[in-house]
Formats: structure tokens, sequence, C-alpha cells
């Protein structure tokens, strides 16, 4: 039995969902809200096994209520459920670790499926929003920094550090060697940290 709250701030859609759900097989819905005034101490109360929560709610929003509950409980699936697909929304939610991010147009038997996929671990999405997520994964991928002024050579040094060579098979390679001050760091091991973290390659 997957135990749920609701907190969707729309009454006919709030009962809506209550009914669909609670009328399954093999899912229990405790209670449903309007907003996230006292979610720490609903979730608390409740102990569900998920969380389904709107984003655009009085109050107290759907992405603090999220943050609310993360900072006295990272176990609880949260699902948010929302018309919103724009980046912002999407990053923000998992970000403050959402378990999942779906749309309010899916259909009800999806819903369900969603749900369930969330209780057992998993990170349902609607289709379009994945399609974005990996797209902003991407984007961040392939916005490098270069704030340490890396020549096209040195990055590409960098580069084959991080690709697991050596100084000296690089050398070999390429003639050239990395000016290791100029990223402040003593060895290879930190320039590929640093690389890595600092979005160098």
């Amino acid at each position: 039995m997957i135990k749920l709250l609701i907190y969707e701030d729309n009454p006919q859609l709030r009962e809506g969902l209550s009914m669909l759900i609670d009328g399954s097989d093999g899912f229990e819905v405790l209670s449903a809200f309007k907003h996230c005034g006292n979610v720490v101490e609903e979730v608390t109360a409740f102990e569900p096994d998920v969380v389904l929560m709107d984003i655009d709610m009085p109050l107290v929003n759907g992405i603090e209520g999220l943050k609310k509950i993360r900072e006295v409980n990272t176990t609880v699936k949260v699902l948010m459920l929302t018309v919103f697909d724009d980046n912002k929304n999407v990053f923000e939610a998992i970000r403050n670790g959402a378990n999942g991010y779906i749309l309010k147009k899916t259909p009800p038997g999806k819903l369900l499926e969603y749900i369930q996929e969330a209780a057992s671990g998993g990170a349902p999405m609607t289709a379009s929003i994945a399609t974005q997520v990996l797209k902003m994964f991407s984007d961040i991928h392939h916005q490098t920094n270069d704030s340490y002024n890396l020549s096209d050579r040195e990055k590409q040094v960098l580069q084959l550090l991080v690709n697991g060579y050596s100084y000296k098979m690089i050398a070999a390679d390429m003639y050239i060697a990395i000016d290791t001050e100029k990223l402040h760091v003593n060895s290879k091991s930190e320039a590929v940290a640093k690389a890595f973290k600092d979005k160098l390659v």
C-alpha cells in the first residue's frame, strides 16, 4: 500500500486527485492540503511514502515546501505535479531534491504508474520534462569556464589529463607541458578535479 499526502490549492483538482488515487488498488491518500504552510509537521505526523506536490500555491509554494521537507526528511518521495514545464521550476525542483516532475495533464492511469515508480525509487518525468532535463545538463556541460585564460592547447592537455593520460604520455604526444600554476594546483589529480569542478573542459 502506497500512502500519500497531496498538496494542491485548486479544490476541484485536490478532490479529484484524492478520489482517483484513494479509489485505486494499492494506494491510500492520508490527507490533502491546499498549501504547504505546515508541511513539516504534516509530513512528520502522517509519514507518507509519497508527497504529491503542486508548485503554484499561496503562502508557501511547492518549491519552498519541498525545501522545508528536505530539511527534516530525505527519504520521503516528493513528486512535483504541476502545469509548469519551464526550465527554472524544473531545475529548482530537481536541485532541491524532488524525486520526479510530472505535468497535471498526465492521464490518470499514467499518474498512478508515476506514483508507483517514485515509491519504488524511480525518478518519473513527463517525456517533455525529461527532454528538457537532458538538454539542461548538456548545456551545463558545454558552458566551459574561461576564467583561467587557458590556451586551446592547454585545454587540450587538460582534456587528455581528464581522459587518464599521464604527463609523460601527453608530453611525448604533443611536445608541450601544462602550466599547473595557472590553475593554482600542484598535481595531475588536482588539475583533473579542478577541470571537472570549474567546467574547464
